[in-house]
């Protein structure tokens, strides 16, 4: 090499007049103006194009028998299985008190069940909350992503991000408990036709979600075809079934009165507040009403929330009250003395089945859910299958379900009834509903212009329920409450570690970096020998030069004929807007800067979106699969000064060194791929 070969080659960094500064928000509703200010050395006349369709426009999918039917199935499966254990679990609580459960009692239960189907998922969510759509998405991480764009100020922001994770974490506590406590309630009813079978009840649940979560790497399209149907079945049978007990004591109607829930509430007063800490267990899985808003829109939800899901609910739990008053041997397990005799074991059956249901939603939403943290930053990079060719949101992270079934499994085996486990189930309910409550207040106010008195109260009034129920659970920490909050505080830790040691890494990095209009002002003066085919270096800064470009000419000491500088920019939005997949420019002859987003709903596929270039003019040479991908891998060490705990050290760097290698995350065909190890200290 020339000398001026090895000055563009160099690590050090580079004279400051040569530096340029990056600007905030680089890649965030950019101008063309901004991103040629952004390389104020190049040619003036290069301009920037703008351009991808491979992801289609956010669709909601028209109202149709079909989409009630897969909603059912998608949706309710997690709040449709409450009815087996939520009332037992608060009659439970008011038979621990007095040995006979008298009639007001009874009544006053079941209508603080019915006011908090009423009140939290009728009105909360089902009315007002699945109106914050972001791009028609929906859940903890799409409005705390609204939050973050409606406001401005830096600290609040970053208190709304908090939010959001402490959401997202408790979430990932239901997925776990979710399985656990929905399968264990549907054997738990083989008791009452064969008392023998008790000791089998725990083995049974272990085999069915060790099953469960065996089968998950195959995908759920198949199953899937048939979870609308059994959902259905369940829904028409559990109603039907309540229906048989209320037309036979008609006057448990009048338990629809909140005044029966104002009496039982004065009454019992303390009791009665600890009785809440097992009611909220009916509303569970509302949160998911508004995560898979995104799949379905919002009105296929409530249509099929008002006009079936919620009275099958509801006269399920009418006929469960009517059948304890009429005979109150049935508290032992009152869901499932519903059914006659006969029916008993169908009825275990056509339980399990929907329990797998709604332990499926949880998982996949597990799934999802860590998807959209790796693509916000907040995780390192793991192993995702696509288990559909044709469907992106089908997948399978190994390590996530791993991580649920062993949780599961353990919760099973440590807890050993629904009962014991509605104890960790309700803080992690809770916590998600105050965390939303808090984040919908704000885009109300910011985004929707509300006046501050509407916001206060109605959003007030919400929190102020969430945080009465989360309180009534928190009672329950010692018996198992800590376990969701636990997790929470260990991923909260993990992602915060995460964020802070990826942040000291792309400073260190900048420190260290040869700004790109250097590099190309150089570059004509040197001798570099140019070989044919296409290199695309990958480069997490536009304004730098790729560390593993530098790596390139000092060993190999050839630079290819074209060049593709290529960042991915993963977007603070669910989707990267229509006609704004890719940005391109030409920096110099053979030389091009392209620019792909993608959103956190989304799963990059960088071959596929590379395709989109052949549309240029410019760009008729290209094809992605003959071209050659240059990437590095970094080690981090530590610094002499550093700005971060040795023991967050060391679990970043346990972090990063587990993570999926990049080209895995991006879907590179692996017999392309160039790979520089890079050493770096922070």
């Amino acid at each position: 090499m020339t000398s001026s070969d090895e000055d563009i080659a160099k690590k050090d960094s580079p004279d400051k007049e040569d530096k340029l500064q990056p600007l905030p928000g680089y890649l965030s509703g950019q101008t063309e103006d901004d991103m040629v200010a952004l390389l104020p050395n190049l040619d003036e006349d290069s301009e920037i194009t703008e351009f991808g369709t491979d992801q289609p426009e956010h669709k909601i999918k028209p109202l149709s028998a079909a989409v009630l039917l897969t909603v059912l199935g998608v949706v309710y499966g997690d709040i449709g299985t409450s009815p087996i254990y939520a009332l037992r679990s608060t009659i439970m609580v008011v038979s621990n008190h007095h040995a006979v459960i008298k009639q007001w009692e009874v009544m006053g239960v079941l209508s603080l069940i019915f006011w908090a189907l009423i009140l939290i998922v009728t009105i909360k969510y089902v009315v007002i909350v699945m109106r914050a759509d972001h791009n028609g998405e929906g859940g903890i991480l799409a409005i705390t992503s609204l939050t973050q764009r409606v406001v401005s100020d830096n600290k609040i922001k970053m208190i709304l991000g908090m939010i959001g994770i402490g959401g997202a974490c408790l979430f990932f506590g239901d997925g776990m408990i979710t399985p656990a406590i929905s399968v264990l309630s549907a054997i738990e009813g083989l008791e009452v036709t064969l008392p023998q079978t008790a000791e089998l009840i725990i083995p049974v649940a272990v085999i069915i979600l060790i099953g469960l979560f065996s089968i998950q790497s195959k995908g759920t399209e198949l199953i899937g075809k048939i979870f609308g149907p059994i959902m259905l079945l369940w829904f028409s049978t559990i109603g039907f079934l309540g229906l048989l007990e209320v037309s036979k004591y008609p006057y448990i109607l009048w338990a629809l009165s909140p005044h029966h829930a104002f009496l039982f509430v004065f009454h019992h007063g303390w009791m009665a507040f600890i009785a809440l800490g097992s009611v909220v267990l009916a509303v569970t899985g509302a949160e998911a009403l508004y995560t898979d808003m995104g799949h379905f829109g919002r009105t296929p939800i409530r249509y099929a929330w008002i006009c079936f899901v919620l009275p099958c609910l509801v006269l399920n739990y009418l006929g469960q009250g009517a059948l304890i008053l009429s005979n109150p041997k049935a508290l032992a397990n009152p869901f499932f003395y519903l059914a006659p005799h006969w029916f008993n074991v169908p009825l275990v059956v056509l339980s399990t089945f929907a329990t797998v249901i709604a332990s499926q939603a949880g998982i996949s939403g597990g799934f999802s859910l860590a998807r959209q943290l790796i693509q916000l930053g907040y995780f390192p990079r793991l192993r995702i299958w696509h288990t559909n060719a044709h469907e992106e949101g089908q997948i399978y992270i190994p390590e996530i379900n791993h991580a649920l079934m062993m949780g599961s499994l353990l919760l099973i085996l440590a807890f050993r009834s629904s009962e014991a486990l509605a104890a960790a189930y309700g803080i992690a309910v809770t916590g998600t509903f105050a965390c939303t409550s808090m984040l919908s207040s704000v885009v109300f106010a910011k985004h929707f212009k509300w006046p501050i008195w509407k916001v206060a109260s109605i959003f007030g009034g919400f929190l102020l329920i969430d945080l009465i129920f989360f309180s009534a659970n928190a009672l329950k920490i010692p018996q198992g409450g800590w376990v969701p909050l636990l997790l929470g505080l260990v991923l909260t830790t993990m992602m915060i570690t995460w964020k802070k040691g990826r942040s000291l890494l792309v400073a260190r990095r900048s420190q260290d970096s040869l700004p790109i209009a250097s590099f190309l002002a150089r570059l004509p003066q040197s001798r570099i020998i140019r070989v044919p085919g296409i290199a695309i270096f990958m480069t997490p800064n536009p304004l730098e030069v790729p560390s593993s470009l530098l790596h390139n000419l000092r060993h190999n000491k050839v630079l290819h004929n074209y060049v593709l500088f290529v960042t991915i920019e993963n977007l603070n939005q669910p989707e990267a807007e229509r006609g704004h997949r890719i940005a391109m420019r030409q920096l110099a002859p053979h030389i091009f800067q392209v620019i792909i987003r993608y959103g956190f709903m989304e799963m990059p596929n960088l071959t596929r979106s590379l395709e989109l270039l052949k549309s240029q003019k410019q760009m008729a040479f290209f094809d992605p699969l003959q071209a050659s991908y240059f990437t590095t891998q970094e080690r981090v060490v530590r610094a002499p000064i550093t700005r971060m705990r040795k023991w967050r050290l060391s679990l970043f760097t346990f972090m990063l060194r587990n993570a999926a290698p990049t080209t895995d995350f991006l879907r590179i065909p692996p017999d392309r791929v160039v790979e520089f190890a890079v050493r770096i200290s922070i």
